[in-house]
């Protein structure tokens, strides 16, 4: 039987646990999310839009926002013409 807050999205129940720490810091919610992550269903958007909670001052609830956000594009980051004068 799952933990409470556990389920296919959070197997391990740590984003539900995170919303149970008291004074957690973005950094300890990076953290957690970046171990979720390794482990993520096949598809992270709508597990994140499903474990987000209605706690917008969190810092978990940050953390999970700013994991559906789309990464900027950085382009080329060099190849052979960057190396070669």
């Amino acid at each position: 039987m799952a933990k409470d807050g556990q389920g296919a999205d959070d197997p391990k129940g740590l984003i539900a646990e995170a919303y149970r720490i008291d004074g957690i810091t973005d950094a300890e919610c990076r953290s957690i999310f970046l171990d979720w992550a390794m482990g993520a269903p096949d598809q992270p958007h709508a597990a994140i839009e499903r474990l987000l909670r209605d706690r917008p001052d969190h810092p978990m609830t940050t953390v999970l926002r700013e994991g559906l956000a789309m990464p900027a594009r950085t382009g080329r980051r060099g190849g052979r013409a960057a190396r070669v004068p």
